[in-house]
């Protein structure tokens, strides 16, 4: 260590009496860090590829020993609690990620209509994705003498004379599916795709929809992007999916090497292209489809690996059992299911509402906010009481201080019985890394994990780091830059309780805060539901539709077991919406549409449309309506225009998507004006 004058020295002299009088686990961790920075200044010894020269180090010395003071925090908090993992093999990982993206049909060879339709939307190499898990499975069942639920020609239409033909024609949406007539083709296997039934519609091998002639104004830029854009920024498109980017690009070598730099203006601009669709926010679909969109997320993630050359690997941690009851170490779910009887439409748990509003309170500009420790006596006290009293409502808040909610706001979350971010995607983020492609490459990757995240993990992940965003608004006098909140927070949100080296966990280290990083940076569009998924998830619920209206015929088709039973109900509904369809279709002309408001007082109005219709002039024709004539003036400002139903469940609109586009894709669509929820 170089020191430089006096204040140097006094500093280094402080700093050795504070770790002599250390108790022996934290004089460990110090130690652990000095050796870690000593590798990162060591000659002989390479640091990580994305990690270059000083001027570019990854991680100074005090960021480097908050984070192992943190990562020793998160290995204590889970003696004696974790279960030991058992090893998996090959097969037993596949068939759970097949179950995860919601293809556990594959494994039990069942017939459930969702597997099927989302088998029928899947890019080129969405499905080769698929194909390679799936073999994977099949081969290791056959293995362990078990036969697989199916021969994957059966399910991909593969000819038996080519078995390595990538070609998947028949479960993709490409083009080369199609015949010169636009119909989807017969398989040349043996089985019949069920797709030969499905609406025509033009589909690009990337899954999204044709957009046939060019519109006018065919992207604007979303509001929340800067109007004079840096000459270094570049355009981001969602139309695309990102594994057929990258396997479409001419040359793999063509993305720039991005270095990880601390100051953060190193991190690239982006501009969004906003479509006549406009942005859709996760908080905009229905439950059900944003579950469509967790299991098209996790494939097209892991296709997006495989477009570089990298496994996904799904190797499992060691698992800690979770409380039922109390605050700390209890799943999100379970705490939200407690808090949901008293606010229904809670998305993140109120104990971790209160702790951002107990440090923004008085904390924001507090030096050092998330490096103090606080008093500990002090913190065991709340954290006890916060246990046995907060469900009832009987804690009281007004004594406790911004110092000591921080330090139990990291406590809440490296607690919890599995880290808020996938700690097992680490390591294909690392491999990533490595090879150092441009910072584009690592948000696409870092966007497809966000939304292949469960709903609660999603929902305090956002809310989460836009406190933190608030936190570096105060950087002048808290001192807590990004670099500083990424550092500290990477071990609590991306925690692993197994053993590592030093220099595991220096990797460990450098990739978790710089995707924290990015999270931090990027955060205004991370939310944003990518609009080829969208496309996915609406042909999806086509085929789905599709599915329950043909499927004896299907069934018989396949050879599989014909219906046992149907019950009086669902064709009374279907009855029903068919008759309610089509007197809608007969009472409302081609181009008009008739919205709904049930809350205002001008509860109906048809409304004809045009090529530059938005959802906001409809909104602002209600309001108009609503206040003429009235005594009072009916704000309709946190009203937003609603989709519902035909090919997609629930869809709140961009006040900037043009709404004669989504017509024509959802011309069954329901159209209602109704409050959007906060958050």
């Amino acid at each position: 260590m170089r020191l430089r004058g006096s204040k140097d020295v006094l500093c280094f002299s402080l700093k050795n009496i504070v770790t002599e009088t250390l108790d022996p686990a934290r004089r460990e961790s110090i130690s652990r860090c000095r050796r870690v920075n000593r590798m990162l200044s060591n000659e002989s010894i390479h640091s990580p590829a994305f990690s270059r020269s000083n001027s570019q180090a990854s991680i100074d010395s005090a960021s480097m020993e908050d984070f192992w003071r943190e990562t020793e925090s998160v290995k204590e908090d889970s003696i004696g609690g974790q279960e030991e993992a058992k090893p998996l093999d090959e097969g037993e990982l596949e068939a759970e990620w097949l179950q995860d993206v919601g293809l556990s049909t594959l494994i039990s060879g069942g017939e459930e209509e969702a597997g099927k339709a989302l088998l029928s939307t899947l890019t080129r190499t969405q499905a080769a994705a698929v194909k390679k898990r799936y073999n994977t499975y099949s081969q290791t069942m056959r293995k362990k003498n078990k036969q697989s639920a199916r021969d994957v020609r059966d399910i991909f239409g593969v000819s038996e004379s080519s078995p390595d033909d990538a070609s998947l024609s028949i479960t993709c949406l490409s083009d080369e599916s199609q015949d010169e007539e636009g119909r989807f083709a017969v398989p040349r296997g043996s089985s019949v795709s069920i797709l030969e039934t499905l609406p025509d519609l033009p589909i690009h091998s990337n899954g999204a929809p044709d957009p046939g002639p060019k519109p006018a104004q065919n992207a604007v830029r979303g509001d929340f992007l800067e109007k004079n854009i840096a000459p270094e920024a570049e355009e981001l498109s969602f139309e695309v999916s990102y594994s057929e980017m990258v396997t479409e690009a001419p040359k793999r070598n063509t993305f720039k090497r991005s270095d990880i730099k601390k100051e953060d203006c190193a991190l690239t601009k982006f501009i969004v292209q906003k479509t006549r669709f406009g942005l859709t926010e996760a908080g905009d679909l229905s439950v059900e489809d944003m579950r469509k969109v967790r299991h098209l997320s996790l494939i097209e993630l892991t296709a997006f690996f495989d477009a570089f050359g990298i496994q996904l690997k799904r190797n499992k941690t060691e698992k800690v059992k979770g409380r039922d009851s109390g605050i700390f170490g209890v799943p999100l779910t379970v705490l939200l299911d407690i808090d949901r009887k008293k606010d229904p439409g809670l998305k993140v748990p109120l104990v971790l509402q209160k702790f951002f509003e107990k440090v923004e309170e008085s904390g924001l500009e507090s030096e050092g906010i998330f490096r103090l420790s606080g008093c500990t006596a002090k913190v065991k006290q709340y954290r006890e009481e916060l246990d046995a009293k907060f469900n009832a409502d009987k804690f009281k808040w007004d004594k406790m201080c911004h110092r000591e909610a921080a330090v139990m706001l990291k406590a809440f979350f490296r607690e919890l019985p599995t880290s808020l971010f996938p700690v097992e995607y680490i390591p294909a983020f690392i491999s990533l890394m490595e090879r150092g492609p441009h910072i584009k490459v690592q948000f696409q990757a870092l966007h497809l994990m966000i939304m292949a995240l469960p709903d609660a993990n999603r929902d305090t992940a956002q809310a989460l780091l836009t406190f933190f965003n608030k936190v570096i608004a105060n950087e002048s006098k808290n001192r807590m830059s990004m670099w500083n909140i990424s550092t500290v927070m990477a071990p609590n949100l991306f925690f692993s309780r197994s053993k590592h080296s030093d220099y595991e966990e220096l990797l460990l280290a450098n990739t978790a805060a710089h995707i924290i990083r990015l999270m931090l940076k990027y955060q205004k569009i991370l939310w944003k539901v990518p609009s080829f998924l969208i496309t996915q998830v609406r042909r999806m619920n086509e085929a789905s539709m599709l599915l329950k209206k043909q499927l004896p015929s299907v069934k018989k088709l396949l050879r599989r077991k014909t219906i046992e039973r149907e019950t009086v109900s669902p064709k009374a509904s279907k009855t029903l919406q068919k008759t309610h369809s089509s007197r809608r279709m007969s009472d409302v002309p081609e181009g008009v549409i008739r919205v709904h408001a049930p809350l205002l007082s001008k509860v109906s109005m048809a409304i004809q449309l045009n090529s530059q219709t938005k959802a906001k002039d409809i909104l602002a024709k209600f309001q108009y309506e609503n206040s003429h004539g009235s005594s009072e003036c009916i704000k309709v400002q946190n009203q937003r225009l609603y989709e519902i139903g035909g090919n997609i469940g629930q869809h709140c609109l961009d006040p900037d998507a043009y709404i004669l586009d989504v017509y024509h894709v959802n011309p069954q669509a329901e159209w209602v004006i109704k409050p959007q929820p906060s958050f």
